[in-house]
């Protein structure tokens, strides 16, 4: 039973690896947000997308928060994923995942092209996370 159970974790896993890749997350959020090994990663990132992962660090400054588009878009979706905290059981990733889609949604009903990025997107939910603490 206890294999059982971990076959349909690592599923679990790697349908949000899959699902994390499509939107175009970075490979430090897959490593941070699943249990799946980096090897393993790597080589679902390479499948999934048909590239290689980018090099570096995340991209994360809050000079880049700083003018008005990336500002306005960036509260859009922490109100979102606010809201669904709030009122919804999504919790964690799959809180920033709903977040992100419902934004990608606004976007294209507004006629207009998403600025932020998902892993933007998470690393905000990340500062404002620690910002709680």
């Amino acid at each position: 039973m206890a294999r059982t159970k971990s076959i349909l974790t690592e599923a679990k896993q790697i349908e949000r690896a899959v699902t994390l890749i499509h939107l175009g997350a970075r490979l430090q959020v897959l490593e941070s947000e699943t249990d799946l090994s980096y090897e393993r990663l790597l080589r679902l990132y390479k499948e999934v997308s048909g590239k290689s992962p980018s090099k570096g660090q995340l991209p994360f400054s809050t000079d880049w928060f700083i003018g008005w588009l990336p500002n306005i878009h960036s509260s859009i979706f922490i109100d979102i994923h606010r809201y669904l905290l709030q009122n919804t059981p999504a919790k964690g990733i799959d809180a920033v995942l709903r977040a992100y889609k419902l934004y990608l949604e606004h976007c294209t009903a507004n006629q207009s092209e998403p600025v932020l990025s998902l892993t933007r997107a998470w690393s905000l939910v990340r500062f404002f996370d620690a910002k709680m603490l």
